[in-house]
């Protein structure tokens, strides 16, 4: 039985790849690089950013004017990746990120972006009802919370730096950052203790 046909997609894919590297515009040693870095791509990256930012107001300040720039001091790279705005939620107001067009998703520092996100359902319903999709999350702003929906384009990536929870002083950094999911970094839902360490 003979070998079944590759896509035609990764044909295309390794003669582009293969003319590059015959170019010397890139080398197999930097696509390794690239694709080792996607491959460590997780939330867990951007959770560890926002403890950092909750905890050191240095680092917040960097963060906010410049999230590319906090992602590289973390070892991330974002070389060829759009820029990364960070969304500071306050007290007052809440971020809800969405792309309406495709899935734009700041991969490098979140990981691959889940089904829901890129579904036609939520880019849609997030833009015309937010709370009503917040409410399906299990997510309710404290009343007089205003809700800004900022749009994830593939020119200007975004991610939510959530508040932190109350009852978290003292905490460390690794503690406060298994409080931050995904969900939270996007604006879906919102950091919470769990109920036994909020007894601690």
């Amino acid at each position: 039985m003979s070998a079944p046909a590759r896509p035609q997609s990764i044909a295309h894919l390794e003669r582009l790849i293969a003319a590059l590297t015959a170019r010397g515009l890139v080398s197999e040693a930097e696509l390794a690089a690239r694709q080792a870095s996607t491959d460590r791509a997780s939330p867990e990256v951007g959770a560890r950013m926002v403890a950092r930012a909750w905890l050191d107001p240095e680092w917040r300040a960097l963060m906010l004017r410049d999230g590319a720039a906090a992602a590289e001091q973390m070892g991330v790279s974002m070389a060829g990746a759009p820029p990364l705005g960070v969304l500071e939620d306050t007290p007052t107001l809440h971020h809800l990120v969405v792309c309406t067009l495709c899935s734009c998703y700041p991969r490098a520092v979140l990981g691959y972006p889940p089904s829901w996100y890129k579904s036609f359902e939520y880019r849609s319903r997030a833009v015309r009802e937010p709370r009503a999709v917040l409410a399906e999350w299990g997510t309710t702003l404290p009343p007089g919370t205003r809700l800004r929906v900022v749009d994830s384009t593939a020119d200007y990536r975004w991610m939510v730096l959530p508040l932190r929870p109350a009852g978290t002083e003292g905490w460390s950094e690794d503690r406060l950052a298994a409080l931050v999911t995904r969900d939270a970094l996007v604006g879906v839902a919102l950091p919470q203790v769990p109920t036994a360490l909020a007894a601690e």
